[in-house]
């Protein structure tokens, strides 16, 4: 006897069935509901922050377990890593000098093991890490960003260069993660803890830009 589907099992195998640009105007819309939603029931946006960061560092310690259990780095990548790495330490040295707050220490945690993932991939496990895969050359996200952080910068009463690095980290992280779809793509096979991995990503980056959008949204109005 054939077991009936439930509605949210019929919606996914439907949504697969779509077409690419389909499926591209779901995820707009889905994301553009979600953040009508989270207006509303999200209060102090800044929690929103917090979350994108806790997510973050789930998804670091989902590598972590990855790199301890399997002793493997395949499916990763390393340029990502150096990516994220990069961004956290703009961001810690924005921190330090604009507002020392909760955000620094997660922000710190997460950059420690970070780094800890970047030496065991470049190092210990150096013989498993697909570099042929992970051809995606940084410097095409690294200086558009820059670039872009020149010209558009929160107007605070910080400094100048501090206001453009913060402007750069934001950037970057949304970002960043483009590497790593770019060896899932070359390696037409993705393992579970990297696919957990890049979902924990997608999550944070959500709500970090949710929380980038609703601020300037609240700013705006008092202005």
């Amino acid at each position: 006897m054939r077991a009936q589907k439930t509605p949210i099992h019929a919606v996914s195998t439907w949504v697969r069935r779509q077409p690419p640009k389909v499926k591209a105007f779901l995820a707009v819309v889905s994301g553009m509901a979600a953040l009508v939603l989270l207006r509303f029931i999200v209060h102090d946006h800044d929690n929103l922050f917090v979350a994108a960061e806790a997510v973050h560092s789930i998804g670091i310690s989902v590598l972590i377990y990855k790199l301890m259990k399997e002793k493997t780095c395949a499916g990763l990548s390393l340029k990502s890593q150096e990516l994220t790495a990069i961004f956290l330490a703009v961001r810690l040295y924005c921190s330090f000098v604009m507002e020392y707050d909760i955000h620094t220490l997660l922000d710190l945690a997460t950059f420690l093991t970070t780094l800890w993932v970047i030496y065991m991939i470049r190092f210990n496990l150096k013989s498993s890490y697909m570099e042929d895969k992970d051809n995606f050359a940084i410097y095409y996200v690294v200086i558009p960003c820059a670039v872009l952080a020149l010209f558009i910068h929160p107007s605070t009463s910080h400094h100048f260069l501090n206001r453009i690095f913060w402007a750069f980290c934001v950037y970057l992280e949304a970002v960043s993660v483009l590497p790593q779809l770019r060896v899932m793509q070359n390696t037409k096979i993705v393992e579970p803890f990297t696919a957990h991995y890049v979902f924990a990503l997608g999550v944070a980056r959500f709500l970090s830009c949710a929380h980038w959008v609703l601020q300037h949204t609240l700013l705006l109005r008092l202005v």
